[in-house]
């Protein structure tokens, strides 16, 4: 599939620039199989690299201005790296701006380039483009320059690139677009960027995502209150065990014997928390012992922890898991990410995948009057230079 995004993109390089790229670098979007809303409680998450990616093709042009062009949006900018970055109007720009920006000030020294890019990664899909974007431009710079960058670094740069921009995002995305393997996920600890590898051989099922093509405006001022309401049950917690320093070291019996001190709200958020976290661990022993099975089970309880604990699904979310767990094709599915829209991930028996496909895509056009996206991912590697 990406060898016709690469070609294309060399393609276009050497129209445009007259000369064959010096680099050409692959930096891939990510899943998250399980661990949704904890990487901010100090829990575990579950990320994967896929196979959807953003192809570039880079050259040194021996000038002090870089000159990059976004071949899927038909558009293109140059920037001055004598002159200090500033934010543009171009949203998309500001992605590549942070990147130069967070190297020069993190004292990396190169000259200009010129750079295209394309992608196959759906925008807008939940599936991390714009860590994709920030990873893969960095990586390519780092092996244009010869730079010295760990992986870990391009990961925190390309992190600090999106907060510049505006989006505080954690570091879960920049990490799995780099640090992904072929057929492994990653069990990260958001907060000490500690991080282990765990098989992802699924077995006799597809993983395939459901875009549900709704994007409900809810996230931001709901997800600051979630943090609110962890903070309190988790302030509770310690006030009764001492010994508790996050949710990591809670249990759900603690959880449970504290539910007449907290508010009805704060007490679904941190039993699904602490669940959730339990979750994670079990989900890296089933897929260790090739119980995908069990895996699929941890998922359908994770999105019940989502939709009726954390409150962070939508009537088109809960439309979908509730009918894959009704069809046997299907062993288990959950939102994933934020929540109020995006992508239901769902592990499908092989040979079922296109009945599947026509059969949710028709009820959910009668039900919502909206068109269901598919996307077919394979678990895959990091960002990497061809």
């Amino acid at each position: 599939m990406n060898d016709i995004l690469i070609q294309n993109t060399v393609a276009f390089f050497e129209k445009s620039f007259g000369s064959t790229p010096q680099k050409t670098v692959l930096s891939p979007g990510r899943i998250n199989i399980i661990g949704e809303h904890i990487d901010y409680n100090d829990g575990y998450v579950l990320p994967a690299a896929i196979d959807k990616v953003i192809c570039f093709a880079f050259e040194k042009n021996n000038t002090k201005t870089s000159k990059i062009i976004a071949i899927d949006l038909n558009e293109e900018f140059e920037i001055d790296l004598t002159q200090e970055v500033k934010l543009s109007d171009v949203v998309w720009t500001n992605y590549i701006r942070g990147v130069i920006k967070q190297l020069q000030d993190n004292g990396f020294s190169f000259d200009g380039f010129n750079c295209v890019f394309s992608s196959n990664i759906p925008v807008g899909s939940g599936l991390s483009s714009s860590a994709a974007l920030e990873c893969g431009m960095i990586f390519g710079i780092k092996s244009l320059f010869d730079l010295k960058i760990e992986k870990k670094d391009i990961s925190l740069l390309g992190q600090k690139a999106e907060h510049w921009v505006g989006i505080n995002c954690g570091i879960m995305d920049q990490f799995s677009s780099v640090h992904g393997l072929e057929n492994k996920v990653i069990k990260l600890d958001c907060n000490t960027l500690d991080f282990e590898y765990h098989n992802a051989d699924f077995k006799d099922y597809s993983l395939i995502l459901f875009d549900s093509n709704v994007k409900h405006s809810l996230f931001t001022s709901e997800y600051n209150t979630r943090r609110i309401e962890c903070e309190e049950g988790l302030s509770i917690i310690k006030n009764h065990f001492p010994e508790v320093k996050s949710f990591r070291d809670s249990s759900v019996e603690q959880v449970l014997s504290l539910k007449d001190k907290m508010t009805e709200k704060v007490f679904d958020r941190v039993h699904f928390v602490v669940k959730e976290i339990n979750r994670v661990i079990k989900a890296c022993e089933a897929l260790d012992q090739g119980n995908i099975e069990l895996l699929g089970e941890l998922l359908f309880e994770t999105h019940y922890g989502l939709s009726k604990e954390y409150e962070v699904s939508c009537e088109e979310l809960d439309m979908l898991v509730d009918t894959a767990k009704e069809d046997d094709s299907i062993i288990g599915s959950r939102l994933m990410g934020g929540g109020f829209g995006g992508c239901t991930i769902n592990l499908v028996k092989k040979g079922n995948e296109n009945e599947v496909k026509r059969k949710f895509s028709k009820l959910y056009l009668d039900t919502f009057g909206i068109e269901l996206k598919f996307y077919d991912v394979k678990i895959s590697n990091g960002t990497t230079l061809l």
